[in-house]
């Protein structure tokens, strides 16, 4: 008993000690954000909260145009999520659980394209764009984003195991087709890798910084992360309003992933008991 005790203790210190790691750097971005310059390069460090939020937060407002590309990059983010969510969901759904010609090859070539850098297809893809006439606009973003190798794979590996073949069969003699199948039977069992797709689409999407630095030559269109990089200095940097941008800019994103977590959790949990 006394053996099995220390052992769980030594677990939940463990477990601890990782919460503790894990929370520090957002904790240290809360401190870099309300202190100045000169309290962040000071020796021994600050830990402690200042009171410069407020003012660092202004200087923000004052050196970019912060709003405008927080909608931007919330338009691009969310657009981009619900059109990977539909679109990988039907691709890895339809991989999962029909059969076609050419099925097996296509899938080869889809997890092939892992092994390609994004960097590689940067030039076709601008000249793409060009060819469009959508260098500049937030379309450059959000269509190339609609559908990714990664999504498809997650939902189909996902979809074997949780589509059950009898729910198709049912659905098939209730008359629905394709579509119906995905849309009333597949999505619904889909809930918890739908979840994780979602908050992993849109953090990537909202964090995404080469490809709209190279086909954003609009100023009014760029998104938050090219315009947070404009508040480095050519001689000096105030790395305190550099931080508080960056809080302005985190924020969003542990509102998604706290809501988005939620969901995943409570679906696998609900999938659970029915089990």
């Amino acid at each position: 008993m006394a053996k099995r005790y220390f052992t769980s203790s030594i677990i939940h210190i463990l477990l601890l000690l990782g919460v503790v790691i894990s929370i520090f750097p957002f904790y240290w971005l809360v401190v870099m954000s309300t202190n100045t310059t000169g309290d962040i390069f000071r020796y021994p460090p600050k830990l402690t909260f200042g009171d410069q939020l407020v003012t660092n937060v202004q200087h923000v407002f004052q050196s970019i145009n912060f709003l405008d590309s927080f909608i931007n990059t919330l338009i691009v983010s969310v657009v981009t999520t619900i059109l990977l969510l539909v679109f990988d969901s039907l691709a890895g759904f339809t991989f999962a659980k029909f059969d076609f010609p050419g099925k097996n090859i296509l899938f080869l070539i889809l997890l092939a394209t892992f092994m390609v850098p994004g960097q590689l297809s940067t030039v076709p893809m601008f000249a793409i764009m060009a060819t469009l006439g959508w260098v500049g606009s937030l379309k450059a973003l959000i269509i190339p984003g609609a559908a990714n190798a990664f999504g498809i794979f997650w939902i189909r590996q996902y979809a074997q195991e949780a589509v059950h073949d009898e729910l198709l069969e049912a659905g098939r003699l209730d008359g629905c087709g394709h579509f119906r199948l995905w849309w009333h039977v597949g999505l619904p069992a889909l809930r918890p890798a739908l979840a994780f797709l979602g908050i992993f689409s849109f953090i990537y999407t909202w964090n995404d910084y080469f490809w709209p630095l190279v086909v954003l030559i609009n100023p009014e269109h760029i998104t938050l992360q090219v315009a947070l990089s404009q508040l480095n200095g050519i001689y000096n940097t105030d790395y305190s309003m550099v931080m508080a941008g960056t809080l302005l800019a985190t924020l969003p994103l542990i509102v998604i992933f706290l809501l988005g977590s939620q969901q995943f959790i409570s679906d696998l949990t609900a999938g659970a008991v029915r089990e």
